[in-house]
């Protein structure tokens, strides 16, 4: 049996740690209308109903990338939260949410096929760029939610 592996199809996982409780960093995650708040590489976010959501990201190539997002999956009790993705890139992202050592764990998954025309053509030189191009979002997302997080536990204190 052949398995077709295609080369638009990629995988992404991130772990970090915050100091922060995991009701807080749920909230701020399932907010996905207020990313581009404290996520610069979110350029805009627009609400399109409770469940659904349209992004529009850009990091360091110049091209942006808009996507429906879609939650699949919001619980707080289990510190889940899933949304399927489609668009210029089709799939699903994932958050799970993890109360450790008086902060949180967070575990970022995920698995997408790229749509865009553009990013499709260019593939098989530019992977590693388009690689690189997620690491510098993903840690402009890990120092903005943790200067969101920072900000919400010192508006609480005064």
């Amino acid at each position: 049996m052949m398995v077709a592996v295609s080369l638009n199809r990629y995988r992404f996982r991130s772990v970090w740690h915050v100091d922060a409780s995991p009701a807080d960093v749920y909230e701020v995650l399932s907010d996905i209308a207020n990313y581009p708040l404290w996520w610069r590489e979110v350029r805009r976010a627009t609400k399109i109903d409770d469940e659904t959501g349209e992004l529009r990201c850009r990091s360091f190539l110049p091209f942006d990338l808009v996507v429906q997002v879609r939650h699949s999956i919001r619980n707080q009790q289990a510190g889940l939260l899933r949304a399927a993705l489609s668009g210029d890139l089709e799939g699903y992202a994932s958050w799970e949410i993890i109360g450790r050592d008086g902060g949180t764990d967070l575990v970022f998954d995920q698995e997408v096929v790229v749509n865009k025309a553009l990013l499709r053509r260019l593939v098989l030189i530019a992977k590693p760029f388009f690689r690189g191009n997620h690491d510098v979002m993903m840690r402009g997302g890990f120092k903005g939610l943790k200067q969101v997080l920072e900000a919400k536990a010192a508006s609480r204190e005064s």
